[in-house]
């Protein structure tokens, strides 16, 4: 049996990491500015988080969601108290597809509708219930559509108040900042009209924060800095640093019922000790600061590069725009400097490395970029 090949992959085997770094099979060392698609929030082996996990394993290393975990509200009262939301209630499930799933389900219960809002350019996952909500034709291709989806231009409030008095809309759901669209941010005034409109028209309004959330914007999660308050938010990515978890965040507004939403694997023993290590080292290391104060300086350094077409994004959530294909760049990057950077489209490095990045790494960074462009 051979792989299916749907992405292509380095030509590096990774053999040990730590903090921002990886070492091959060779013993090179590679600065990791992409972090797995922005899940290494804490770096790579971080000692508090492998402590954590081994003595999970010493005591109970897995098992189902169907008894009582008291990991489970440890997690829930953890997350609550980081991210300032301890009044809402936390449902575990295992992927961010999965969360935006369970949410979007929850608006369907909740609202007696089922169509759905989203914003051209996002993507909120792959499984049956979402696949649609990507405008994305080869993703959309021949697959079960789920929901119907309405897609509309980002920051057009008009738009979206015109499908909302249609009276069938269930949910819109939006990203804090979008990830693969290459790090585009909603305006503050649309998200906050949208809070109106989705509370006029009787429609959940859903953040999909699981790129951009859990510090990776420099504040916890990306739409805080326009003041609302969403109806459900989902995350996953940075949550466990790598082990597979996901979460919807549900606010007061949504009462619960058994068999309401399912999962097997959501929740276990050490999918939770994962995530408390994680919210454990960002307090202890202050690593939304972190994140904001180095996130800064790379955009800022950035935007100093003339070469560069444009620089967008927040914290360690970057997106570097270019007139041409960033192949070949992000494969100099790679192979002369050993920097793993990610990509969207074909003309936007994306930089989601770990919140624990260092000036000095970040230094290197712009330091290598530049050298490759501007050649002596």
């Amino acid at each position: 049996m051979k792989l299916f090949d749907v992405y292509p992959l380095m030509n590096v085997t990774p053999l040990k990491a730590e903090g921002c770094y990886v070492w091959d099979k060779e013993g090179r060392k590679y600065l990791d500015l992409y972090g797995g698609h922005a899940v290494i929030s804490i770096g790579h082996s971080h000692p508090h988080y492998i402590k954590r996990l081994t003595s999970q394993l010493n005591n109970i290393g897995f098992y189902s969601n169907s008894v009582q975990n008291p990991l489970q509200l440890e997690l829930a009262e953890k997350l609550g108290e980081v991210c300032g939301l301890s009044d809402y209630s936390l449902f575990l499930c295992n992927s961010g597809a999965e969360a935006n799933e369970n949410a979007l389900k929850l608006a369907s219960f909740h609202t007696g509708k089922s169509r759905i809002i989203a914003f051209r350019k996002a993507f909120h996952g792959r499984t049956s219930a979402v696949v649609a909500v990507t405008d994305n034709p080869k993703i959309q291709a021949g697959v079960n559509k789920g929901h119907q989806v309405s897609f509309i231009e980002l920051n057009d409030l008009e738009a979206v108040e015109s499908e909302l008095t249609k009276g069938d809309v269930c949910a819109v759901i939006i990203e804090g900042i979008q990830g693969i669209a290459g790090i585009i941010e909603p305006e503050d005034a649309f998200l906050q009209g949208l809070e109106k409109l989705c509370r006029k028209n009787g429609a959940v309004l859903i953040l999909d924060e699981i790129q951009s959330g859990y510090g990776r914007s420099g504040s916890f999660f990306a739409f805080e800095k326009s003041g609302i308050k969403p109806g459900i938010i989902t995350t996953a990515k940075g949550m466990g640093n790598g082990f597979p978890i996901g979460g919807v965040l549900i606010s007061p507004e949504f009462a619960p019922v058994h068999g309401m939403l399912g999962t097997t694997f959501g929740g276990n023993y050490l999918a939770c000790a994962s995530a408390l290590a994680v919210l454990e080292v960002m307090q202890k290391e202050e690593l939304l600061e972190n994140a904001a104060t180095v996130g800064a300086y790379l955009i800022s350094e950035l935007k100093k590069i003339e070469l560069i077409a444009g620089v967008r994004g927040r914290g360690l959530m970057i997106g570097i725009e270019f007139d041409s294909p960033v192949a070949p760049l992000r494969k100099e990057l790679l192979e002369k400097y050993h920097i793993f950077t990610g990509v969207s489209s074909t003309n936007v490095i994306r930089l989601l490395p770990p919140l624990t990045l260092t000036r000095e790494m970040a230094q290197y960074f712009i330091e290598s970029l530049n050298e490759m462009l501007n050649p002596h």
